[in-house]
């Protein structure tokens, strides 16, 4: 990426940012949550709220850039900031009844909890940057009726104390996030298994294709009820598998960080530590995924179809398969193909390009009803 790209994508993370709510009643625990979750004053410099990196107009994702820019202004981190919106139907982290390690937010699980999550992004210095938990709630204490709403919802003095006040901030931001704001279930898919909506013949014909066991490999991973086509499909398993993205070099450039350093993944939550993990990363709902690239834990790929061409190279045996069109170059290679996933990534055959252009077809039904409007522009 050269030097005007990236003052570009600078310039846009420091212009963008959402507008912030007004007029809250504060009559709720989730009112609450909404007002904080706007509240640009909760960062070192009062420019970045949880509403920044999670947009609500373009599906609760960071549209800026591979990766979110921080409140100082010129940090980035090395991950993409995904959508939260329905990130609430994701179980706690740890292990499944077969021992796999399942759930958790961020990609890597190292939050357990919404809770657990809210409570990061304010005290990361390369994010929100507030130095400690105290200094967050002296924040809130600024604001009367923040204080007013913390005592008579939570307690009187519940932000006496920077823990307690601290863990009431993710509390709130947390039952807000639990609302159906994040989770309308009104995609057009979800229209049409009401009986609400028809499919065209090409995405009926990918729908077809993302649940079949034998022409793709996708529902392995991205779905979590035992019947194909069941109402509220969370379209993840919440599982972690290496799918070998490969490193990106642009969103290097800018963060600084080694072009050869490995993002461990799983590896690296606390409570995991086993090389046997490395490179696993959370697999993502596919709700919205049409309009909250870009895509990949790092960011990897601007374009939904480029993700399929990239899952398609491992059933490829064709050597115009294995090119990025982004680039123009091959696939990079996985960071981690110690771990890689080799038995979910080959099973089923190569796709021909109608099949593709009927997979992204149907992934763009999964896009809410309020965000439908953003499909006309990519």
């Amino acid at each position: 990426m050269g030097q005007s790209r990236i003052l570009m994508v600078a310039s846009l993370c420091l212009s963008a940012l959402p507008a912030v709510a007004q007029d809250h009643a504060y009559d709720s625990l989730e009112a609450l949550g909404e007002a904080l979750f706007f509240d640009t004053n909760l960062s070192a410099n009062r420019t970045q709220a949880c509403a920044t990196c999670h947009d609500p107009e373009t599906g609760f994702a960071d549209p800026r850039g591979m990766a979110s820019i921080g409140d100082d202004g010129a940090s980035f981190g090395d991950r993409n900031a995904p959508t939260v919106t329905y990130a609430a139907h994701t179980p706690a982290f740890g292990k499944d009844k077969d021992g796999r390690w399942q759930g958790g937010q961020f990609w890597e699980g190292r939050a357990s909890s919404l809770e657990d999550q809210a409570g990061g992004p304010p005290l990361n210095p390369i994010e929100m940057g507030m130095p400690d938990k105290a200094s967050v709630v002296a924040r809130i204490k600024e604001n009367g009726d923040y204080v007013a709403v913390f005592g008579s919802l939570l307690g009187e003095g519940v932000l006496d104390d920077p823990e307690t006040g601290y863990a009431a901030l993710t509390q709130a931001l947390a039952a807000y996030e639990r609302t159906d704001v994040f989770s309308s279930f009104d995609s057009k898919y979800d229209r049409y298994l009401r009986g609400e909506a028809q499919l065209t013949a090409e995405e009926s014909l990918g729908e077809t294709l993302f649940f079949s066991q034998q022409f793709t490999n996708c529902n392995l991973c991205h779905q979590l009820n035992v019947r194909p086509a069941a109402q509220n499909e969370m379209f993840t398993n919440f599982q972690y598998f290496n799918i070998g993205v490969p490193n990106n070099p642009d969103l290097r450039e800018i963060n600084g960080v080694q072009m050869d350093l490995v993002d461990q993944g799983l590896a690296a939550h606390p409570g995991v530590n086993d090389p046997a993990e490395a490179g696993k990363f959370k697999v993502p709902t596919l709700r919205n995924v049409a309009v909250t690239g870009p895509y990949m834990h790092n960011g990897v790929f601007q374009d939904l179809r480029t993700v399929i061409l990239f899952y398609n190279k491992y059933n490829s045996i064709s050597e115009k398969r294995q090119i990025s069109p982004e680039t123009g170059e091959p696939f990079g290679p996985p960071p981690v193909p110690e771990t890689l996933a080799t038995t979910e990534l080959t099973t089923g055959p190569a796709l021909k390009d109608r099949e593709i252009d009927a997979l992204v077809a149907f992934l763009k039904t999964l896009t809410d009803e309020r965000y439908e409007h953003l499909l006309a522009e990519k």
